[in-house]
């Protein structure tokens, strides 16, 4: 079982990653497919890591909208 840092981790990792694949703006997201799915799938492993997060950990910080 991974750290509850490393999923924290993980999410950060995932934010970062659509903030660079969408910095060339909507319409270059909206045309290309690859970008979408990337996206897309960055948003699915932050939700499968945000769900791995103990429900403690969520209660300390509860200014996050998990």
């Amino acid at each position: 079982m991974k750290s509850q840092r490393a999923y924290v981790e993980h999410v950060l990792a995932c934010i970062d990653r659509i903030t660079q694949d969408s910095a060339p703006g909507r319409d270059a997201v909206f045309s290309s497919h690859t970008l979408q799915d990337a996206i897309i799938r960055n948003l699915q492993v932050i939700c499968e890591s945000v769900r791995r997060i103990e429900t403690v950990h969520k209660e300390q910080h509860a200014e996050i909208g998990w």
